[in-house]
């Protein structure tokens, strides 16, 4: 077989490798938004996209260590000593660097108890044998024993130990660089010594010396037979020393027959996985590299960034040229080009609706290839295939429909056929991310950026460059690889949960909740006069003022002028945060601290209360926000204003719930909830029987768990043994740590834990639920919830403590949370659509935690009330039964249960 003939296999030493990415490139300039260090990643995989670019291989393989610790170490425990500590922002790289070599279609090889130098030994000789021309890349001088006839070596030798300049050593290099052949290299370094490695050599010995004895006796073997022939210091250090250099040979010679989970053969290049580069380089925010990526697949010459520098400094790719949108379709024109492009694009047309003062301007539609643009004129009936479009269940793709969906009501226009939400998709697949505009989504699942219109520069209306059809063709083309990325469950939470939801979401925003606003202002008014009344008491009590509200000035009264012991350190002193105080307050109980948190608590309902008063629009109803995205559990939050934190059981909470009244023409407003809701999913999740045997029997959980724990009968469990074993169960679901119950409890570590250990032999299966729910996470890298829906915890495996420990703590909850929204989300589409079908007019207003608020119309209390006990009741299958609690009442307080 000629030399051009043969195949090539590419050995590469992942480890040597990235770290020399890592001390090459700064790595406060590789960081993604979310805190992930990349530059290890960024530096490694630019060199291996010039390698594979300029070397072309057929094969390719990426060697690992597992650990510092092999048969050297065993043989040695010193070998490599006095290397430092592993920085922590190179550490969670590797993993990274592996699932991107894994996406590429790159075999990654470890083998438990060797390096990654001896797992390329092997692969060499046997690429050698069976054939194949040899490239090994490895910053470890101990590979130049590895040249030979068809294995080459390239050595990054760039400026800074950097991996753009690779030297190639071939048998040649190795003579004219060394004076040696390659495999005499292990014995100049076994007399020189290896810092690195931490193996000392012979003292007084250099490579020019080592060099020359290999000249005279041939080997190492050789010269430690002569060493009686060698004269002067050297000679005499080389026989004292002698097992130094037979040590540092035995360790530096690679082992080439390793026995491996691949060949040669198994390491043929394949295909890369679009969808998984794609979600990962968007991830770590690589603008560059993944444009370089499926050009090099495609066959396209990726070396235009010349250096691993060059590469860097590229700009972010800009993407293809968008379809110039068409203007002039109008009628039946229109109307065929819809019908067209949605039989021809199954996954829908991409759809984004302009606004301007909250009025509909322009409406832009577009598939992969072609876009249209209107600028939206109510009336106009040359309009009318758009608005039949828009009402059919034609699939329709949208960034943040929720917000558009209301825009198109107000306009009186029907929406059907959402078959895809970039936003939501995109908080899917990673719920604690900050990907909520379409810009965000183009950079991370494109690469690409999104055009904006430059405010300080005249852009004509129909610019292709910035307008809605633009914008629609880029989600269109988003949704497109988001779809690649999603998985069937994933798919599942979005299509049957997520979006129905969006739809309910937006009509409850529509219909608002009304106000009764002299009520709110009464209640402002008697806080603003106890709040002045707690400020003047507190002032007295201390014989002066001061700004209650000043941190500073509180820190000066509390722990100099009275004297009380310090609370948690801060850097600007000592913490005068609510749970501080209150802690200060049960150590050391002082009028001034009573009072202080007395008024905490009114200014912060009055702050409440103006914040609704600002939120009641026009028609005297308050029409909240409620945020699909803004939490990690799936749960629904509530903003502008949120109507979430107002306090239940205060009497002051109770006075702002009375606020909320039934409109004009409707009879009543009913509340249901449910009933320890987290507690009847723990119960079913961990399959204990205890939990299930007091939910199916309808007891009161807390006495039944408290007659167990404290080993009573239900009727002699106290309210103070309830209080004790509630917070503990609910406690328990969310880390908490016998610590942290008896702050709480304001009770005892030591009570604290032995109540643990008592609920725990009780309720074994609970215990066994909380470990194993962690440590399947730490496995899969993510939570799921019974019904699909997964959170990423990739801190579960950080070097970091804390936030490793923070993980775990909300790992616990997570399928207990998000199961609780899924089943919340799930009710509140079913009564929505039994509702529409029924063609009730009692309308859902409100989700607040565990429950809903409803507007009942006249006549329709009973069937409203019948249909949302069985829809919430019949959400989930649990082996527990979800029990439902419903109120009427002319106010949400007085409709309480």
């Amino acid at each position: 077989m000629s030399e051009s003939d043969k195949p090539t296999l590419l050995l590469i030493d992942g480890h040597s490798l990235a770290f020399r990415a890592f001390y090459a490139l700064p790595v406060d300039s590789f960081q993604t938004s979310d805190g992930q260090h990349t530059n290890a990643i960024h530096g490694f995989l630019s060199m291996l996209l010039l390698l594979l670019q300029k070397e072309k291989p057929t094969h390719l393989g990426v060697a690992f260590d597992i650990s510092r610790h092999s048969f050297r170490t065993r043989d040695y425990p010193e070998y490599k000593g006095t290397r430092g500590e592993t920085p922590s922002e190179f550490v969670g790289q590797v993993p990274l660097l592996q699932d991107a070599l894994k996406a590429m279609n790159i075999v990654t090889i470890t083998k438990e108890d060797y390096e990654a130098d001896d797992v390329i030994a092997t692969l060499a000789r046997q690429g050698r044998e069976q054939g194949y021309r040899v490239l090994v890349v490895s910053g470890d001088r101990d590979t130049i024993q590895l040249v030979g006839d068809d294995v080459t070596l390239l050595y990054p030798s760039g400026r800074q130990g950097g991996v753009s300049d690779l030297t190639r050593y071939d048998t040649a290099k190795v003579r004219e660089r060394y004076g040696i052949e390659p495999w005499q290299y292990p014995d100049v370094a076994a007399l020189v010594g290896e810092t690195s490695d931490n193996l000392i050599g012979i003292d007084k010995v250099g490579e020019k010396t080592a060099v020359k004895w290999l000249g005279l006796y041939g080997s190492l073997d050789g010269i430690l037979e002569h060493a009686d022939e060698i004269k002067g210091v050297v000679g005499n250090n080389l026989r004292e020393q002698r097992d130094r250099a037979e040590r540092n040979r035995r360790l530096n010679r690679l082992v080439d027959d390793v026995e491996l989970p691949a060949g040669p053969a198994d390491l043929a290049r394949g295909p890369i996985d679009h969808a998984a580069v794609r979600e990962l380089f968007a991830r770590l925010q690589f603008r560059t590299l993944l444009e370089r990526v499926m050009k090099l697949e495609g066959g396209e010459d990726a070396s235009s960034a010349g250096t691993l520098e060059g590469a860097i400094e590229q700009e972010p790719s800009t993407a293809p040229p968008a379809p110039r949108p068409q203007t002039e379709l109008l009628d039946e024109e229109l109307g065929a080009w819809l019908t067209r492009q949605s039989e021809a694009n199954p996954g829908g047309l991409g759809l984004t609706v302009e606004t301007t003062g909250g009025q509909v301007t322009g409406i832009g539609v577009a598939s992969q290839t072609e876009s249209v643009l209107l600028n939206w004129i109510p009336g106009r009936t040359d309009y009318a295939p758009l608005e039949t479009w828009l009402a059919s269940d034609a699939p329709k793709v949208m960034h943040d429909a929720k917000t558009q969906l209301k825009s198109l009501r107000r306009a009186g226009l029907a929406l059907g056929g959402l078959a895809f939400d970039t936003l939501v998709a995109g908080w899917l697949l990673r719920p604690s991310g900050i990907d909520k505009t379409l810009a965000d989504i183009v950079l991370r699942y494109l690469s690409e950026t999104l055009p904006v219109a430059d405010p300080n520069q005249l852009v004509p209306e129909d610019d292709a460059d910035t307008s809605v059809a633009t914008y629609a063709w880029f989600t269109v083309r988003a949704a497109e690889t988001l779809r690649e990325v999603l998985d069937e469950r994933d798919l599942g939470v979005l299509t049957d949960i997520e979006l129905p939801t969006l739809q309910v979401l937006a009509t409850m925003e529509l219909d608002g909740v009304a106000i009764d606003a002299d009520l709110l202002r009464g209640l402002g008014g008697d806080l603003s006069v106890k709040i002045e009344a707690l400020a003047t008491e507190a002032f007295g009590v201390l014989g002066h003022e001061l700004n209650l509200g000043s941190p500073k000035q509180l820190q000066q009264v509390l722990f100099e002028e009275l004297g009380m012991p310090k609370t948690r350190a801060t850097k600007t002193g000592y913490s005068t945060d609510a749970d501080s105080l209150a802690d200060l307050m049960d150590r050391n109980p002082h009028p001034f601290v009573d009072l202080l948190l007395q008024h905490r608590d009114a200014t912060k309902l009055r702050q409440i209360i103006e914040t609704l008063e600002r939120g009641i629009g026009s028609d005297g109803r308050i029409h909240t926000t409620y945020v699909q995205t803004g939490t990690t559990t799936g749960r629904i939050s509530s903003n502008d204003p949120n109507l979430q934190n107002i306090p239940i059981r205060a009497e002051e909470g109770r006075r702002m719930r009375a606020a909320f009244v039934r409109g004009d023409g409707f009879d009543t407003l009913l509340t249901a909830d449910y009933s320890q809701i987290e507690m009847r999913i723990m119960a079913h999740l961990s399959q204990d029987a205890g939990l299930i045997e007091a939910f199916q029997g309808g007891e009161d959980l807390h006495r039944f768990v408290g007659s167990r724990v404290f080993g009573v009968d239900p009727v002699d469990v106290t309210p103070t043994m309830r209080t004790k074993v509630k917070a503990m169960s609910y406690g328990l679901a969310y880390g908490l740590s016998a610590f942290g119950l008896s702050k709480q409890l304001r009770i005892e570590t030591s009570e604290a834990k032995q109540l643990m250990t008592e609920y725990f032999a009780r309720f074994g299966a609970v215990r066994d639920y909380l470990r194993n729910v962690v440590e399947q996470a730490r496995a899969d890298g993510y939570t799921e919830t019974i019904h699909g829906r997964r959170r990423p915890f990739p801190d579960l495996t950080s070097a970091n403590r804390v936030l490793r420990e923070n993980a775990e703590r909300a790992a616990l909850n997570a399928p207990i949370q998000g199961t609780a929204a899924d089943i919340m989300k799930i009710a509140m589409i079913a009564i929505n659509a039994d509702m529409q079908q029924r063609e009730l007019r009692s309308r859902m207003l409100l989700q607040v935690h565990d429950e809903l608020v409803f507007e009942v119309a006249d006549g329709e209390r009973d069937e409203l009330a019948a249909i949302v006990t069985d829809r919430m009741a019949n959400a989930a299958e649990l082996r527990v039964p979800l029990e439902v609690q419903v109120g009427l009442g002319d106010n949400w307080d007085a409709a309480a249960h």
